[in-house]
Formats: C-alpha cells, sequence, structure tokens
C-alpha cells in the first residue's frame, strides 16, 4: 500500500516549466494523500492542481544578473513573506523546484530557523554545467534531490547526496494528441509545405532578444526558398502585447501564432529555431530537427562564458553528451546564419535529414523512466512517512 503525508507542503516554483511539472506531482501526492494541504508560491497551473498559491514568481523569471537585481526587492518580500508562511502553516516538508539563487538561500534559512523541516528538491540546479561550488550547499541542506537525469543521479551520489532518478515528467506531456493531416487542414497547410517552428523562449528579456532575428531570419528565409511557412509558440503567461510590438516591425510575414499545448503543431513541422532551454527537449521528443538559438545581454554573456563547464548549452545536446544540433549563440546568433544552415538543411536529401531524428529518437529512448511525477511522488510519500 502507498504510503500517505498526513502533514502540511510546501512547494516553491519559481518558473513556468517548474510551475507545470509541480501541478503534475501535486496531482499525484494529493492521490496519493487525498487530505494533503499544500501552500506554495507558483502560477496558474499549480493553482489549478489545487495548491494554495501564496506568492507567483512567474512574471519574474528572469536571465541574467543585472535582470535580476532590477527585482531583488521583490525577491526579497516574497522571501520573508514565505518564511513567515512557513511558521505559521508547519509543513513537514518544503518542495523546491529549480530556481537555484533564490531556493538555495530558502533551503539555508529553514535550515538555520526550522531545523525539523526535510527539504526536497525535485527539478535539480544545473550545477553539473555551473555553479559547483553550491554543491556544498546542497550537501548541507537539501535532504533528497530528486532528478530528470540519470547523469545527474551519478553526480550527486559522487558528492554523498541522497538522489533518486525518477525519470522525466516531459516523457509523459509531449505527445501530440491529433494528427499530422488534421493539424495541416486546421491550418489550411499542404503536405508539401515546408514549415518552420519559431520557439523563442518562456522569459521576456529572451524573447525580446530572440524573437527580432527569428523574424528576421524568417524574411531572409521566406525569399530564398518556395512554399516555406512559419509557426510562432507563444509560451502562455507572457503578455501579448510584447509579441504585438515586435511583431510590427515585419508587416509582409505571414506567421501562424499558437499558444498554449505545441505538441499538435510542433508535429508538423519540417524544422524548428528554438531557444535554449527545456524547449530544446521538447522538441527533440517530437524528432523535429532543429537549431538552438541563444542571446542575452554581454555583460551576462561574459559572466556566463566563465562559469559553464560543459561544451554545449543546448539541453539536448548536454543529454545526448554530443553535439547532433547546431547551436547559435550570441555572436552567432545571426539571422543570416540561422536561414543558411536551415536552407542547406532543409535541401539535403532525406536519408540525410533522417540520420538527424534517428539521433533524436535515441535520445528519446535514453531518458528513462516514464511516468517521472508519479515516481516522484511516491518517492516524496514514503520518504516523509517513514
Amino acid at each position: 500500500m502507498d504510503k500517505q503525508v498526513k502533514k502540511n507542503i510546501l512547494i516553491i516554483a519559481g518558473e513556468a516549466s517548474a510551475d507545470m511539472h509541480g501541478a503534475e506531482l501535486v496531482k499525484r501526492l494529493k492521490t496519493l494523500s487525498p487530505g494533503l494541504q499544500i501552500y506554495g508560491i507558483g502560477g496558474n497551473k499549480l493553482r489549478e492542481a489545487g495548491v494554495q498559491v501564496f506568492a507567483d514568481l512567474t512574471p519574474y523569471a528572469l536571465i541574467g544578473f543585472f535582470e535580476v537585481l532590477k527585482h531583488l526587492s521583490i525577491f526579497k518580500n516574497i522571501f520573508r513573506l514565505t518564511l513567515r508562511k512557513i511558521r505559521q502553516i508547519e509543513p513537514c516538508a518544503v518542495i523546491l523546484m529549480d530556481l537555484p539563487g533564490f531556493n538555495l538561500k530558502m533551503a539555508s534559512a529553514i535550515k538555520a530557523k526550522f531545523p525539523g523541516i526535510k527539504i526536497i528538491y525535485y527539478i535539480s540546479p544545473q550545477i553539473w554545467a555551473w555553479g559547483q561550488n553550491r554543491i556544498n550547499i546542497i550537501r548541507n541542506t537539501v535532504d533528497k534531490m530528486l532528478v530528470f537525469f540519470e547523469f545527474e543521479k551519478y553526480f550527486y551520489e559522487k558528492h554523498n547526496i541522497d538522489v533518486d532518478f525518477v525519470g522525466h515528467p516531459l516523457l509523459e506531456t509531449v505527445k501530440p494528441a491529433k494528427g499530422k493531416e488534421q493539424i495541416l487542414n486546421e491550418l489550411n497547410l499542404k503536405k508539401e509545405d515546408k514549415i518552420i517552428g519559431l520557439l523563442p523562449g518562456s522569459r521576456m528579456m529572451e524573447i525580446a532578444r530572440i524573437l527580432p532575428l527569428m523574424l528576421k531570419g524568417a524574411e531572409q528565409l521566406n525569399k530564398k526558398m518556395r512554399g516555406i511557412k512559419f509557426i510562432l509558440f507563444r509560451a502562455p503567461g507572457i503578455n501579448e502585447v510584447i509579441f504585438e510590438q515586435i511583431m510590427k516591425n515585419f508587416p509582409g510575414l505571414a506567421i501562424i501564432t499558437i499558444t498554449g499545448n505545441n505538441y499538435d503543431f510542433l508535429n508538423i513541422c519540417s524544422f524548428a529555431w528554438v531557444c535554449s532551454g527545456t524547449a530544446t527537449l521538447e522538441t527533440a521528443l517530437m524528432e523535429v530537427p532543429m537549431l538552438v538559438v541563444y542571446k542575452t545581454s554581454f555583460v551576462t554573456w561574459l559572466i556566463s562564458k566563465s562559469l559553464i563547464r560543459l561544451p554545449y548549452i543546448g539541453l539536448v545536446n548536454v543529454v545526448a553528451q554530443e553535439k547532433i544540433v547546431p547551436e547559435f549563440i550570441q555572436y552567432q546568433a545571426t539571422d543570416k546564419n540561422i536561414c543558411r544552415y536551415t536552407a542547406n538543411f532543409l535541401l539535403r536529401p532525406e536519408e540525410e535529414q533522417n540520420i538527424l531524428r534517428e539521433k533524436l529518437k535515441t535520445l528519446k529512448k535514453n531518458l528513462g523512466k516514464d511516468n517521472a511525477s508519479q515516481n516522484a511522488a511516491r518517492i516524496i510519500a514514503q520518504y516523509l512517512s517513514d
């Protein structure tokens, strides 16, 4: 019989992807422990899953050191509010999700003020890529680490941290609901059209820098090849005005815009331009050929470059442990470069294009266990009821 958790839990999810994965985890926890009360920091997904959300950091999901500094007072206020909430509800555990700058400080504060509370980290900070100096903080504050990738398990075991590999929750969710032909008909597109997906990120600062160069690249590709169509994937939770302000500078460009569940539409894409992040893994799971593009402020890029320890930044390449898709980063992230590479790829014989698709299939198989949310919920329930 599955163990039940009989006390309150607090969850902290500071970004859209953490909000989504956290909601799935909460649903499974509530199934295992129907009377469980969960409070937290998060967005609409966690609210819909039944979490009593008292603060939302998802609008402030920022990139860059100076961008964070601009909103530092908001983070500090929510930090203090969270500690007051913990004192009020007396949770048996706090589940942290990604957002290491905030969450590791929170973990240290909780251990100092409320040493009896268990700290569980779900969605590991990417300290294996950079910030390995944080490993001591994790060892001293985190009681249980739950990871999406098997290589993360080996990393934490090497540092004597209690860790479980649960698989990746995207394996549960990245599945089209409709057939390709149905979607093509809905969008009035043809089978022979070459459809390019534009995924410019889920943060305002990313979109502001990356979407304009994608749209410039789209203009060039339109001139270079016939039968090209574009679908822009707009992350939920981002103000539509940001997209409208950027797109009004490209009045001659016909683009289909999609918001929400992208997978039916990503499934019809011949190729995709993807902002570095979780979206590269989603695109890989859909077996859509892609390139990775990323651009940030010069100072942020300079600092990041000195800290990153891996040869790639695209999650799809990190997981594959080889550069299976090209990365156009910072000064290489230009409209000309992404247009040129895409045109060359689309003009290759089908058998050459299929080499990349086969590599994406292999990556999908290597992601391991299915039912990550259920696996994580059971581990948490068992851990907290022992």
